[in-house]
């Protein structure tokens, strides 16, 4: 009788390059930055000039005491890139470099990224850039950190603070230095040999090849032929390319690659493996909610600064401001907010249209004054819980889950309306216990395999969503349409 032999996964746990983007105000110079970076350190085995077909690259760099390191740049087109990874749970990036400009000092969208570094809690440094020019003054700007609640290592804190010149390559190599002691401190290590875990960082539909995806690998490998997931979006994989354009047979950890071969655009943030994956929270997200869940937080922005620090010394201490600032309402800070469950206030501002588009679309509430008292009133009201979470939305009806089907791996809600109706296409929420914990949009609805486009009170029904939301039963399906919130919290619809 033959043995039965035991097929054994041999572990190669090794370290990865760390995984960085670079954020900053418009004109500080991080793009600049991160091309003196590239044009200096790309591998010298590599042929041709830097061809930047994808929003990463990978650079490599000889240390101090001789060894030869790999780090990954991520090219963050904004704040909407960075913040929907963390709004699906995935950590992108492993360290960020802020960049401020030392002629200019800290500006309102450096203390943005600031803001949103903080809420992804990723660890992070600041690049003081521009150090070349007469105006600049480096001094200055580390005190402007201190105000900020940012102390670099010689005021007596724990950041981290390199002076750069992107125009001379002046202070680089002790910037990528430190990147590397950083990456060393978190201990970063991947298995090429384990499960797939990767994330898109880019997405597009090209009119020749189809959807087109720019997926970061985090661990294990990806590799021509492979079926890959990005969420529930197929990939049988065609075509894996580099950030320099050239063709290769596979992508280990730490790798960012363009790949061809997905059944649908994949959305920017989508966790990436070898199996469907619906969107999950990362467990530290929930345990700051439990530990948090008292504290009202908000993204608040006011018309001028002496309006915004009245209103915030007025605020009681149950309030968590994630950020506040002076001017109208970008749409970096309605991602912010999505992001972070905060709640958004205005006083006296305008909404960017940017900002309008992404509130119409996504069902996130805006209260608006210009009064203080209403406020600090509305303020309080929702501390003590009189809002519903539905005011600044028009409800057209409400529906109860029931049951759970299985069609084809897909995950299918059986449901039954309890009041008004509930449309195909139309945007959803979906409670549990009271509290909001999705939303999108009923992207399919059948009654006895018969498609339909909408059902009515006492109806019974399945649904799909789109994306996929995490449904238990008894959980409750709201079908809304947006509309604006009044001071006193009334809603009036959209048409």
């Amino acid at each position: 009788m033959k043995k039965k032999q035991i097929k054994k996964t041999v572990s190669s746990l090794t370290n990865r390059p760390p995984v960085v983007a670079v954020v900053g105000h418009i004109d500080h110079g991080k793009t600049t930055l991160l091309d003196k970076i590239r044009q200096s350190k790309i591998a010298s085995r590599e042929p041709g000039g830097i061809t930047q077909h994808i929003g990463a690259s990978q650079i490599e760099f000889k240390t101090k005491d001789g060894s030869l390191r790999k780090i990954t740049f991520i090219d963050t087109p904004g704040h909407a890139a960075f913040t929907k990874m963390r709004a699906r749970g995935v950590e992108a990036t492993d360290l960020v470099v802020l960049v401020i400009a030392a002629d200019a000092g800290i500006q309102e969208q450096t203390k943005e990224s600031l803001d949103h570094i903080k809420a992804a809690g990723t660890p992070f440094l600041v690049a003081i850039n521009k150090i070349d020019l007469a105006s600049g003054n480096v001094d200055q700007v580390k005190e402007e950190l201190v105000e900020i609640g940012a102390t670099p290592e010689e005021y007596g804190g724990d950041l981290v603070v390199v002076s750069v010149s992107a125009k001379t390559g002046q202070g680089i190599d002790n910037l990528l230095e430190m990147i590397c002691l950083m990456a060393d401190l978190q201990s970063l290590k991947a298995d090429s040999n384990a499960k797939l875990k990767g994330v898109v960082i880019e997405s597009t539909l090209d009119r020749q090849r189809g959807p087109v995806a720019t997926v970061l690998v985090k661990n294990g490998r990806v590799k021509l032929t492979d079926e890959i997931f990005a969420e529930t979006v197929r990939a049988k994989v065609k075509a894996v390319r580099n950030w320099l354009g050239k063709l290769v047979s596979e992508a280990l950890p730490g790798d960012a690659v363009e790949i061809l071969g997905f059944e649908a655009v994949p959305p920017v943030g989508a966790a990436v493996a070898k199996k469907p994956q619906p969107i999950k929270a990362k467990k530290k997200d929930i345990d700051r909610k439990k530990t948090e869940e008292e504290k009202l937080k908000l993204v608040f922005k006011a018309d001028t600064q002496g309006t915004l620090e009245a209103i915030l010394n007025a605020l009681p201490p149950d309030v968590k401001i994630i950020h506040a600032g002076v001017g109208q309402l970008t749409d970096s800070d309605v991602f912010l907010a999505q992001t972070t469950g905060a709640q958004i206030f205005v006083f006296n501002v305008k909404i960017s249209l940017a900002a309008e588009k992404i509130i119409t679309q996504g069902g996130v509430k805006v209260f608006q004054t210009k009064i203080i008292y209403e406020f600090l009133e509305e303020v309080e009201k929702r501390l003590v819980g009189e809002l519903d979470p539905l005011v600044g939305v028009r409800v057209l009806g409400k529906a109860k889950v029931i049951a759970e089907f299985k069609i084809k791996g897909k995950r299918i809600a059986g449901a039954r309306v309890s009041e008004g109706e509930v449309a195909r296409g139309s945007k959803v929420y979906l409670m549990r216990e009271e509290k909001i914990i999705g939303e999108g949009v009923a992207n399919s609805m059948k009654q006895q395999r018969k498609d339909i486009d909408k059902a009515i009170k006492n109806q019974e029904f399945g649904v799909v969503f789109s994306p996929h939301l995490d449904f238990a039963l008894g959980d409750v399906i709201i079908s809304y349409r947006n509309g604006t919130t009044d001071k006193k919290g009334r809603t009036a619809p959209e048409d």
